[in-house]
Order: C-alpha cells, then structure tokens, then sequence
C-alpha cells in the first residue's frame, strides 16, 4: 500500500522505526545495542490538527527527558551520516599519520625534482628539456624570493654545474663530426644565454658559494629556520570563537597593525617600517603577479602613518604612480574614481612641497641617497635642502592625457560626458598650481611644459569658458602662498592678452616643437577672434607650410586647425577670395576629417585599416568638445567657393581654360547638378548652394540670395546677423559682375542706373565695381556721360563697351601665347621639384604667385577671356591685341 495512504499508527511507528535502524547501524559495530523503549503510536502528520501539534509536541518532549534518563554513562557519540570526521574514520585511518606540508617544503621538494630532471637531461644531451626545468626552476626561487627568503644552495649548485655542463656540450659540438639537430642546438645556446644572465644576477651569491658551500648553506638553513612560522593543522574553530575573534577586531584601536599580503607576505604599517615597505612595493612594481589594488590599498595605509614631509612625499609619489600603473593598457583608460583620486594625490603632493620649500622633487639627482632612511634638510649632506628623485611634471601630463583619453572613449551625445567635461575645471586649477610652484623653484623645463598644458586648454575656449576656469584657478593658486605670481586673466585683461603672455613665454625655449605648437595656438586663437590679418601675418612668418610634413602627427593636425580657423575667420570678415584659397588646400584631399583629426579615413578598393593601424588613428581622434563642425566649414567653403568661380566662368569661353579655372571640388558639384534632369527643393547644404550657383549664373541674383540665407548652419556662428548681411551684399555684387561678363556682348552702351536698380545696390557702388573690372581688364570698357534719353538735358553715367575683331593672325598669337605661358610653368615647376624647392621656398616657380594670388587662383590671370560673340578677347594675347587694334584705329582717325 503506498505510504500516503497507510493507517496513522502505522506510519509513524515504521519510518521511525527505519530512522533508528539507520542512525544505529554505526553502534552496532562498536557494542551491545541498547533495547528500544516503546514508543506511543501517534497521529500521522499528514492528518495533524493544530491541537494534535501541541499534544505531540508534549509527548515528544516527555519522551526525550525519558532517554535521558535511561541513557547509560558515558556512551559513544552518535555520528552524523551527512558529516565530516567521525569515529569510524578516526578508526579506519588509526594507523596512518596524516602528515601536513608547508608551502616551503612542497617548493624544496620540487625544486629537488627540476635539479634531477635537469641532471638526467645533461646526461642524455636532452637541452629541450633542461630549458624548461631550468625556467620552471626560475619560476620556483623567484616565488620564494618575493616573500622574503634568500635563493636556496640548490638553485646555485645546479646554475654553476650548468654552466660547465654548457661550455662542455658546446666544445664537444665544435668538434663532433655528428652535430646535434636544429631544435636541441637552439635551446642549447638559448641555455647558454639564460646561464650567462643568472650567472650575473646572482654574482653575489655565487661567489659566496664557490668560496664556502657549507657555510652558505648554514646560513640559508638558519634564515629559513627563524622566519618559517609553525605548521598547525587544518582546524574548523567553532562559532563562538570566531564571533568572540571579530568582536575583538572591531574593538581593538592599536594604529599599529600587520597585514598579511599576497604570497605570506607581512607588512608592518608603522612610521618606523614606511620605508622598507616602499623598497618592497619598488622591486614588485612590474612584475607579472602583482596586485595592483592591494599595491594601492597599502601606500594609502602608509599615507595615513607618514607623519614627516620626507615620507609623505615619498609616499605620495609612490601612490600616484600605482595609480597610474593599474591600467598599463595604452589604448584602454582610466577610470574616474582612479582618476580623481590620483588628482587629488597630485594636489595634495604640490601643497606639502609649497609648505616645505626645502624638499623639492626633481627627475635627475647627482648623488645616490639611502631610500630606507630617514632624510631632513638639517641630515648629513644635506647642506639645508634635501633632493628627492621623482617628476611632478609627468604626473601633471600623465593626468591631462588619461582625461583626454577618457573623452575620447566616452559617448559625446550622453550625460556622462558632460559630467566628465566638468572635470577639466579641476584638471585646469592642478595645472596652475602646479605651474606656480614651478616658478616658485625656478624649473624652467617643467614651467615649458606646463605652460604648454594650460596653453592647450584654453586656446580654443571662447570667452565665457576661459574667465570660469581662471576664476575656478585663482583661489587654489592663492593658498599655496607662495611669492611668485603667474599670468591671468585678471593680471593680463583679456583672453588675448593671456594667450599672448604664455606664448611669449614658450617662444624663449628651445624646444622646436614646443614653439611650433605654441605659434599654432597662438593662430588658432586670432582667427577663433577674427583677427585674420595677425593670424595670416603669423602663418606666412613662421613658414610652417615648409617644414610641418616633418613634424608629428597631433603637430599636423594642430596645423590643419589653425589653418581651417584662419579660412573661417576670412569667411566671417568678409574675405571671400582669401576664404576660398585658405580652405581649398583642405577639401582639396576628400579627407577632411581625417586632417582634422575628427574621424577615421576608410580607404576605397575594399583595403581594410589593420587592428594596430586602427588603434593608433584612434588614438589621435580629438574629444568631441574639440570638434570643428565639419559642415559649417563645408558651407563657408562652398559658398566661397559659388562667389569666386561663378563670374569666374561667366568671362571664359575657353571649355579647357574653364576646367583649370575652377577649383576641383566645387567644379565637381556643379557638373552633377548640371546632369540632374529634375532638380526637387532643396535639403541639405550642398543642394542650397548649388542651386544657387544655378540661380546666379542664370542672373537670378534673388533667388540665389534666398537660398544662401536659407540654410540654417549658419545660426551656429556667433555672428549671424553679419554674416548674412555680409553674404547678401556678396551675392548681389557678385551677381552683377556676372551679369556684365555674359551679357556684356550685347549691349553698346549700358546705364549704371539700371544696373543699380536691377541689383539693388548704390549708384556709387555700381561705380566702384564697375571701375574695378575696367582697371584689371576684367572687362574692356570705360565710363562715360550721355545726354539722358528723357530730352531733360541731364547727362548719365553709362557704360561704353570695346570690341575689336581679331584677325586670325591675332587669335592664333593669342592661343600660341597662352601655350607658352602654360609651358613656362610647367618647366618652372619641373625645376623646383628637380632643385628641391616647394611651395613658398623662393624658386623659380614663385614668380608670378603674388599677382596669382590677387587675382583669386593660379590661372585666373593668364586665361582670363577668349573672344566672346562679337569679338571680346582676355588674357596677354587679348590685351596685346587689343591694343593693336587701338593703335590700328587711332592711325586711321589720324
């Protein structure tokens, strides 16, 4: 019958009945089994009520005290089936000892085995594997010298007997007719290597050996003896005791305590013991298996117990460079928590060194110091001021590098890195300070390159941001109380005047890259103030264009930055032609991301970036915050680009002295627009301005200007209500030199009146542009005054076109001029590239770039305009015969 349905009696009395059959087999073995007391037939617990729990619950209890009182003296204890340890297997293993090891015996017992395998490999020539016992061997005494223990005899007997083993093998090979195969041959000479490199790392104990083998020996054995702790079996405390141990813990209040670290390692926190621990961590620094948080948690232990300036800086230094070293990885960053901590460390280190000016801390020391002693300025050798090995400034660097490191792997569009971006205040207050105690010490080297940090962080601030990090700076500044002051905003009264300061200062150094990198920022920051002629001026001065391909990578795009800003600060003043040649260099290349350092290039034909390639182009990519809006720049260029080439291409007829006129770029645009068959509104930025360039060449100057101010990139430049004056004013202007270079063949006589009333510009201003192109042969005409049509008497303004037929003697000088002109630059250039010059270095192709760059491009001058219609002619063949014609004329009036 199953159990769930078998009568109340009867369950309870079978299955305890089946318990005591079970629990009592062990006794059995060991002695009489005691006679079973019966026991009441109770309720079954399946049918229990809550009156029946407390009635059985009772005769539980009376039955218990009933064995107990029964119960023979002094019995043997129950063993518990599920646990460990009982007396059966005390029984079972009475005659085995269990014998316990110590760590150190286990290493002996393995080192003992690599010294006889490595025995047997000398004997059977095997030097495979004597490579590897003798690195496993290594691995052995190198775990027994990171706690503390001096290198066992063994390990020096077999390096010694390994070293004549090698020198033999090796004489027996040069004079064996059989040599030994490829692989034994390599790992023996890699033995020999390896021999030779402990040979002299252990010189000391080496010779020690060779002079007394026993001696040493006895030494190493007592060593071992006094600082081996007693083996004490496993034991499981009881609970009490180990509530009793923590209770005792959490009330004992003694500063002076012993943490046991990694590997048995015993470290005593006491000012007495601060220096030894340092040595300590000093030799682990590096290695393989350190731990790194535990590195941290204890000179944060020794912090709190440095009570002299000596130790703290010591400590400090250490700490901060742990900190640092937690994450060795190059392309990975620190965290935050490490790195404000580390910061924090930074400061804390500056302020005791400006509150004790007689430790200064510096890379390069001339004299060797003891690190396990104490050191005051009144010591031994001292002479009052005590020298500390150590760099503040590559800690201030290492900061300012890991945050720009962290920017660069955070999410730009998500909190997180706004919350970061508010660390550069602080960042910003370390820098000062550390570039006023810097002063204070009159350490030139570290005051440059400081300088150059707290250049680079405000450079390219407006205004607003660099007035809220100087004020952040001042106080803390300030409570270091030291007699030296530094350049701020206060002090100099403007940005400019700040920025201009520091880099005087950097310009006396003589650090080339340094003062590259100064006169960048320093250009950067006129142009970003719309100062373009100073920063033109500077650019042009320090002939950077020559020599910056030989520069660094972050150097070249710091170029590319100022340069971009320089074509932004023409395009803001309303410098369309400089604009435009400024920034043609850039877009000219297809990767102008790449050049500034705000994307990746990703190479066409299916060529994929290597990993390392990817990281180190990463690496570069500037923080978000940096970023100049590529699209903004894409506009102004374009644009430039509209106002420049459009009345450009209305005064030539010529298709291939077209195609060289026009800048690749915007020429490329236009073709495609050119090609669309349907032409729908315009959405983005380059379907404004091309459709605009369409309007303009078609004399529908409104509609281009609607365009233009349509586009919403502009509301992001600061001023854009100048702006769009500015560019309305371009258009209607440009707007009228096209109109006059492609209807200029059809018209006599034409009145500045009309034009002014066409195009919605002054009478005077009509004047000025229309005298302009005259003068520069733009367009052959002159100004003269006619009797008004009305029959007033009133003379006006107009415009009186030239033309002259060119014979075909003419044209075919013309062309032939062109071509030597063509020529003749070719082979000025050919003889540059051949002599080494480039670009501005003075050779013979840099004849002619003053009038090219007047005239907007390199060809604008030459292939000015063919003949047009009824004879209008450009270029030096035009004007040639142009006057000839003038000449021919005047023979004839004569």
């Amino acid at each position: 019958m199953s159990r769930f349905f078998r009568a109340a009696g009867d369950s309870d009395t079978e299955s305890e009945s089946e318990e005591e059959e079970l629990l009592s087999s062990g006794e059995d073995e060991e002695g009489p089994a005691q006679p079973a007391k019966p026991k009441p037939i109770g309720m079954s617990r399946f049918l229990r009520t809550e009156g029946s729990e407390e009635s059985s619950s009772e005769e539980d209890e009376d039955e218990d005290e009933d064995e107990d009182e029964d119960e023979a003296p002094a019995p043997a204890p129950k063993r518990n089936r599920f646990g460990w340890g009982g007396d059966d297997e005390e029984g079972s293993d009475e005659g085995e000892r269990v014998v316990v090891k110590s760590a150190r015996d286990k290493r002996m017992e393995e080192m003992e085995a690599s010294s006889k395998a490595i025995d047997n490999g000398v004997k059977i020539n095997d030097w495979v594997a004597i490579n590897n016992e003798f690195d496993k061997f290594g691995r052995l005494v190198q775990r027994q010298t990171n706690i503390s223990e001096p290198v066992p005899p063994i390990y020096i007997r077999s390096v010694i007997n390994l070293e004549k083993s090698v020198n033999n093998a090796l004489a027996k090979e040069k004079e064996a007719k059989k040599k030994m195969n490829a692989t034994n041959s390599r790992a023996l000479n890699g033995m020999k290597q390896k021999v030779k490199k402990t040979l002299k790392e252990l010189e000391t104990e080496v010779k020690a050996f060779q002079e007394d083998p026993e001696g040493f020996e006895a030494k190493y054995n007592a060593a071992v003896s006094v600082a081996a702790p007693p083996v004490v079996p496993p034991s499981r405390p009881s609970r009490a005791a180990a509530e009793a141990d923590e209770i005792g813990d959490e009330n004992k209040a003694n500063d002076d305590f012993t943490t046991i670290g990694k590997g048995g390692k015993t470290y005593n926190f006491t000012p007495d013991t601060i220096f030894k621990t340092l040595a300590t961590i000093n030799e682990s620094r590096g290695k393989k298996n350190t731990d790194r948080v535990e590195t941290m948690r204890i000179l944060e232990k020794l912090l709190e117990v440095a009570v002299t300036p000596y130790s703290r800086i010591r400590v400090l230094l250490a700490l901060i460079s742990a900190r640092f070293d937690y994450n060795p990885s190059i392309s990975s960053h620190m965290s935050v928590e490490l790195w404000t901590a580390a910061q924090k460390e930074v400061d804390r280190l500056i302020a005791v060194l400006a509150a004790e000016p007689q430790y200064i801390v510096q890379e390069t020391v001339d004299f060797d110091y003891d690190e396990l002693a104490e050191r005051t300025p009144t010591g031994p050798g001292e002479d009052g001021v005590v020298l500390i090995r150590g760099s503040v400034i590559s800690s201030v660097d290492r900061l300012d590098d890991e945050f720009t490191k962290s920017l660069q792997n955070m999410d730009p569009h998500g909190t997180e890195y706004v919350e970061r971006l508010k660390d550069s205040m602080v960042l910003y207050q370390t820098i000062c300070r550390a570039q006023a105690y810097f002063e204070s010490k009159n350490q030139a080297e570290a005051v440059i390159r400081v300088i150059m940090r707290r250049v680079e962080h405000i450079y390219s601030k407006p205004d607003a941001v660099v007035q809220a990090l100087e004020n952040s700076a001042a106080g803390p500044v300030a409570s270091l109380n030291l007699k030296v002051s530094i350049p701020t905003l206060s002090s100099c009264g403007s940005s400019t005047s700040l920025i201009h300061t520091l880099c005087v200062e950097l310009y006396k150094t003589n650090n080339s890259l340094l003062r590259t990198r100064a006169v960048l920022c320093h250009i950067f920051h006129h142009a970003l103030h719309n100062d373009f002629h100073t920063a033109r001026d500077m650019l042009l001065m320090s002939h950077l264009g020559e020599s910056i391909q030989n520069a660094d990578v972050t150097t070249q795009v710091l170029y590319n930055r100022a340069l971009v800003q320089v074509g932004l600060a023409a395009f803001r003043t309303g410098l369309i032609k400089e604009a435009q040649s400024t920034l043609q260099d850039i877009f000219t290349t297809q990767r102008v991301k790449e050049l500034l350092a705000q994307g990746i290039h990703q190479p066409k034909f299916g060529t994929v970036l290597s990993p390392e390639q990817e990281r180190a182009e990463r690496s570069r990519q500037l923080p978000f915050h940096l970023h100049i809006n590529t699209e903004l720049l894409e506009a102004a260029f374009l644009v430039s680009s509209m106002l420049v080439e459009i009345p450009l291409l209305a005064s030539i007829d010529n298709e291939e002295a077209r195609r060289k006129a026009v800048s690749k770029p915007f020429k490329r645009l236009l073709d495609f627009a050119d090609r669309q068959v349907f032409t729908g509104p315009p959405e983005t930025t380059r379907d404004h301005i091309m459709q605009a360039s369409k309007a303009l060449q078609d004399g529908q100057w409104e509609k281009a200007k609607d365009l233009i101010l349509s586009i919403k990139i502009w509301s992001l430049m600061p001023e854009e209500k100048q702006v769009k004056e500015m560019l309305g004013r371009r258009i209607q202007e440009d707007g009228l030199r096209t109109y006059l270079f492609t209807n200029s063949a059809f018209y006599t006589t034409l009145s500045l009146d009309l034009l002014a009333t066409t195009f919605s510009l002054p009478a005077r201003t009509v004047s000025s542009i229309v005298s302009r192109m005259i003068w520069s042969d733009e367009l052959s005409a002159s100004l003269d005054y006619l009797p008004s049509p009305d029959g007033s008497g009133n003379k006006m303004a107009v415009i009186v076109f030239h033309r002259v037929e060119l014979t075909r003697v003419q044209q075919l000088a013309q062309t032939l001029a062109d071509k030597v002109n063509t020529m003749v630059e070719t082979n000025e250039k050919a003889l540059d590239v051949k002599l080494g010059g480039g670009p501005g270095a003075g050779g013979w192709g840099d004849t002619d770039k003053k009038a090219a760059g007047e005239a907007g491009t390199g060809q604008e001058t030459g292939n000015r305009r063919t003949t047009r219609g009824r004879g209008r002619g450009g270029g030096r063949g035009a004007r040639f015969s142009q006057g000839l014609g003038n000449r021919m004329e005047g023979g004839r009036n004569r």
